[in-house]
């Protein structure tokens, strides 16, 4: 299905990128949020992508003709045929949401939720019926970075993931399906742990912030940009794979683990980052260092659309 008719339930950082991103498809886009500056923040967020959405592909991106704002989410979802969800992480909030809609969805409308760590059976609580709702979790900025993350359950309808799955594969996106539901689920999880080493090494006095950041971009994070890290650790192992990788270099690993930290967000934690990144960053602004981001990770997604393009059929 087509889906021309796509619903976006609240326009933080997320429901914004989302809405640049389904416009930009040609969609018609009607955004929830009950903020009365949304209509500005959203047309100027959707202008400002324009060139990044460009590139990507999208022959509408930055028109904003097929935008619609409205304070009431009843308005929103009434003729609605994809429902994009992205309100803030409270479950009071969104079951709230969710019974304030439910009487007024149609019968085939899928519900999608952005949520980055609640999980899937506590939000279906907030529905009678909650056949059509599922996970769909991006990762920021969801206009520009590829990832959504999918799950379903038994109280899902047959196929309602699937369609959904065609649909973001359908507008660019690459999706991977949870099949045990965890708190922040799986890239977030793997960014937590990697985040939480970081701030152990820094509070040990190991490296500095501004050291710990350039060993992952330049070193790892370059790598894992291309491969993940299993299949990385197989390429590692040589004609063994990642078997003889384990047999090899599986017990200095352990050892590794043996010796993560566990730090805690205290009050001097958060100094030390702030310190750290402010250091680093000099006199960098927020909007530089977005762009910055944002140009690099275009630049990747582009080369890797090449290459894909490229290959053997």
């Amino acid at each position: 299905m087509n889906y021309p008719n796509i619903a976006i339930l609240g326009a933080g950082t997320i429901g914004m990128s989302w809405t640049a991103l389904f416009a930009a498809t040609g969609r018609q886009v009607t955004v929830y949020d009950p903020s009365p500056e949304t209509e500005d923040r959203v047309t100027a967020l959707v202008k400002k992508t324009a060139e990044t959405l460009a590139a990507l592909g999208w022959q509408h991106a930055g028109d904003t003709s097929k935008l619609r704002f409205t304070n009431d989410p009843v308005a929103a979802v009434s003729d609605a045929d994809f429902i994009q969800e992205s309100v803030p992480e409270r479950l009071e909030i969104k079951h709230g949401l969710y019974q304030q809609i439910e009487p007024h969805l149609k019968p085939e409308v899928i519900i999608g939720s952005s949520t980055s760590g609640l999980k899937l059976s506590e939000m279906q609580a907030g529905f009678n019926n909650p056949s059509r709702f599922i996970l769909a979790h991006p990762f920021n900025p969801p206009h520009l970075i590829p990832l959504v993350e999918l799950m379903d359950n038994e109280k899902t309808d047959a196929g309602v993931l699937q369609s959904a799955k065609d649909f973001y594969e359908s507008i660019g996106k690459v999706c991977v399906r949870l099949n045990k539901e965890v708190p922040g689920h799986i890239a977030n999880r793997l960014q937590a742990a990697i985040w939480r080493e970081t701030i152990h090494l820094a509070m040990e006095g190991v490296a500095s912030v501004e050291d710990i950041d350039k060993a992952v971009t330049y070193g790892p994070g370059l790598r894992w940009a291309a491969m993940g890290p299993n299949t990385l650790l197989h390429l590692g192992g040589g004609e063994g794979g990642i078997r003889s990788f384990c047999d090899h270099l599986g017990g200095p690993f352990q050892s590794w683990w043996d010796d993560l930290g566990t730090p805690r967000i205290t009050p001097e934690v958060v100094d030390t980052l702030e310190d750290g990144v402010k250091t680093s960053l000099e006199n960098t602004s927020m909007q530089e260092l977005a762009k910055r981001r944002d140009d690099l990770v275009l630049q990747y997604v582009l080369s890797g659309r090449t290459k894909k393009e490229k290959s053997p059929a």
